[in-house]
């Protein structure tokens, strides 16, 4: 009988012993993610709805978090999307633009990601329709990564942990599909639904909220004030494209990039007002650094800019209202999202 030949390189047996060892603490992962409920749904929110083929997994999940913090996806390898995106901050930034790879400056404010997962279309004029696609932006951006997806998917097929991880996830070794899918993933249990004023709203709480945060809310919602026009739902944001009346002059064209329609200038999307204590500086560009500036100016009615929404008018707010409106704004933090430690 001729004997079979069982010799195996070092590398295979590399990414053979590492896709055993990451199947066998696999058992304990997945239960330990199911017990996080990472996609349970809050009270008063929509179902989350994951794309065919990129369905919610505790594999896809837990690849999506090794991604997103491992600074490989950019050029220098100097920066990951956790460096502009914070947990504590509602996965937001503390500067007004974040600088990118080679401490290039940066181009926008870094928004929160909080609920991205329910965002019609995302990057701030809108022209992006999934987050798969999103994920590509930063990569390959200039003054972001400036990265190239194919390169990175090289990279990591390099790495046996990666590779174990992606079989796992997609059956298929790392490329752009798998980066592109396990960030989405990801990104999508990002879902924050537990602040006080959700426990007022949706909870029966009635005494989550004191007197003064509920002055605040009746003002918010007010005829008078018409600022749940724009910033209504259960996502405080109606996701739609205007100019809020920062500026005279924009280097940023917004929404004009993409359609080259005069009437789409200065233009960005309405952002939610969740978690909205947390993530100052405020604006496309960062350019508020506090709510009570963010107040004023609305309450002086913006600057009267040329593609203005005509809802920004002045509301002639006095002190104590102005004080009642922040009040409200900053019940709707939800600490139990930026300190869920599954994040870390």
């Amino acid at each position: 009988m001729r004997k079979r030949n069982y010799n195996i390189t070092a590398a295979q047996l590399l990414t053979l012993l590492g896709f055993v060892f990451f199947m066998y603490g696999f058992q304990f992962l997945s239960k330990e993610i199911k017990e996080e409920s990472l996609i349970a749904i809050p009270e008063g929110f929509p179902n989350m709805e994951f794309p065919e083929g990129n369905e919610f997994s505790p594999e896809r999940w837990k690849l999506g978090k090794k991604l997103f913090n491992d600074p490989i996806l950019s050029i220098d390898r100097s920066i990951s999307c956790g460096s502009c995106h914070h947990p504590y901050l509602a996965f937001s930034d503390s500067v007004d633009l974040s600088p990118g790879v080679f401490k290039r400056a940066g181009v926008r404010n870094a928004p929160s990601l909080a609920n991205i997962g329910y965002h019609p279309y995302f990057l701030r004029e809108g022209s992006v329709p999934t987050i798969e696609m999103q994920v590509l932006v930063p990569i390959q951006e200039h003054n972001e990564f400036n990265n190239n997806i194919v390169n990175i998917a090289k990279e990591l097929d390099k790495d046996t942990t990666y590779v174990a991880m992606s079989l796992a996830a997609y059956n298929r070794r790392p490329d752009p599909y798998v980066i592109s899918r396990a960030l989405a993933n990801y990104e999508r249990t990002f879902i924050s639904g537990n602040s006080r004023y959700d426990e007022h709203k949706f909870q029966g709480k009635k005494k989550a909220l004191t007197e003064s945060e509920k002055n605040g809310m009746k003002l918010f919602f007010s005829e008078r004030l018409q600022c749940g026009t724009c910033h209504g739902g259960f996502n405080f944001t109606n996701y739609a494209i205007e100019n809020n009346g920062l500026l005279k002059e924009y280097t940023d064209p917004g929404r004009y990039r993409l359609t080259l329609d005069s009437i789409d200038y200065a233009k960005f999307k309405v952002p939610s007002l969740r978690n909205i204590s947390l993530t100052a500086p405020y604006m496309h560009n960062g350019s508020i650094q506090t709510l009570e500036e963010v107040i004023e100016l609305y309450n002086k009615g913006g600057i009267n800019h040329t593609y203005q929404n005509k809802l920004i008018k002045p509301l002639q707010l006095s002190n104590i209202e102005k004080d009642e409106l922040i009040k409200f704004l900053n019940t709707l933090t939800d600490y139990t999202f930026v300190n869920n430690k599954i994040w870390q």
